[in-house]
């Protein structure tokens, strides 16, 4: 009996020596993984100091660039569009403030804008193209040729292209003043377009959109204003698809046309329109289109140069 009490004393006192060595490990283990753990916990905290500095100072440095290009952008485009004219038209996302620098520069280059217009949400609405297409064929001006392509962004393209934009080599209307009135109205009364007052026929053309499109039917509503910025270049002397770097994207309208090298080939493309230095490459890039040339401008990875005549990329 008493042997028997003994093995149960010394088991009892094994399982216990067990447990204490097992909490007295496991406290030591504890302790050596909070350690480690705070010091990678400073160590991130460091990174992320050094980090926030890096940022602040390339934001310092981007806001110099940027005042700096406000600055000397009226004496950059100085004359270089004297005496031309310009239309400008405007997705439903286009930034007012980026629409109204853009017009001042306009100014300041020489040239006059010549009216506004801007394209509704309607206007790339994937269930309401074929009600596009038939107000566009019907509206038609007569001896306007249009392309056989069916996607109404190009359509919209011909016909918005010929009564608003002037013969590229005879600079004169290629519409009457009655199909221009016509092509407006019947474009505003179906909720597709909301015109300035008073719209007149220019040598040039800025469009101007927003950031890449999202949701269901993104890549859709891209390619038709991508469509229609390149069918309205080929009406007249020239066209600037200009936004902000999310459009150069490939669900955004400018990396729709840098995609197609056909677009590419005529149209040209800004992808910062939202900074001082994207503003004034989309005027050297209009000067460029009027004479002949085009290119893919901005701070994007699919951009060739930051503007025209200032040197490539590298991409």
């Amino acid at each position: 009996m008493i042997s028997l009490r003994y093995h149960i004393v010394s088991i009892t006192a094994c399982f216990l020596a067990l447990a204490v060595g097992v909490v007295l490990g496991s406290t030591a283990l504890n302790g050596s993984l909070l350690s480690g753990l705070s010091d990678q916990k400073e160590d991130l905290g460091t990174q992320v100091s050094d980090l926030q500095a890096q940022r602040n100072v390339l934001n310092a440095r981007l806001s110099d660039s940027d005042a700096f290009a406000g600055a000397m952008g009226p004496k950059v485009v100085a004359g270089t569009l004297d005496k031309r004219s310009v239309v400008m038209v405007t997705t439903q996302d286009a930034r007012p403030a980026d629409r109204d620098a853009v017009k001042k520069l306009i100014g300041q280059s020489g040239a006059s804008v010549t009216g506004e217009l801007q394209l509704t949400d309607a206007f790339t609405d994937a269930d309401k193209a074929d009600q596009l297409r038939d107000v566009v064929t019907r509206l038609q001006p007569a001896g306007a040729q249009f392309p056989t392509a069916g996607d109404s962004g190009t359509l919209a393209g011909a016909l918005l292209g010929s009564v608003l934009l002037l013969d590229k080599t005879t600079a004169k209307p290629q519409a009457s003043p009655d199909e221009l009135a016509a092509a407006l109205s019947g474009l505003t009364d179906g909720g597709f377009v909301k015109p300035s007052q008073g719209v007149q026929p220019a040598q040039l053309a800025v469009v101007l959109t927003g950031a890449q499109q999202s949701g269901e039917g993104a890549g859709d509503r891209a390619a038709s204003i991508a469509r229609f910025a390149a069918q309205l270049d080929r009406s007249g002397a020239g066209t600037v698809l200009a936004g902000d770097p999310g459009s150069a994207e490939g669900a955004g309208p400018l990396g729709v046309v840098r995609a197609d090298t056909s677009a590419t080939s005529i149209l040209s493309t800004v992808d910062n329109v939202d900074s001082a230095a994207g503003r004034v490459a989309t005027l050297l890039a209009l000067k460029e289109q009027l004479d002949g040339g085009s290119g893919r401008y901005g701070i994007a990875g699919n951009a060739q140069a930051p503007a025209p005549g200032v040197g490539s990329t590298g991409n």
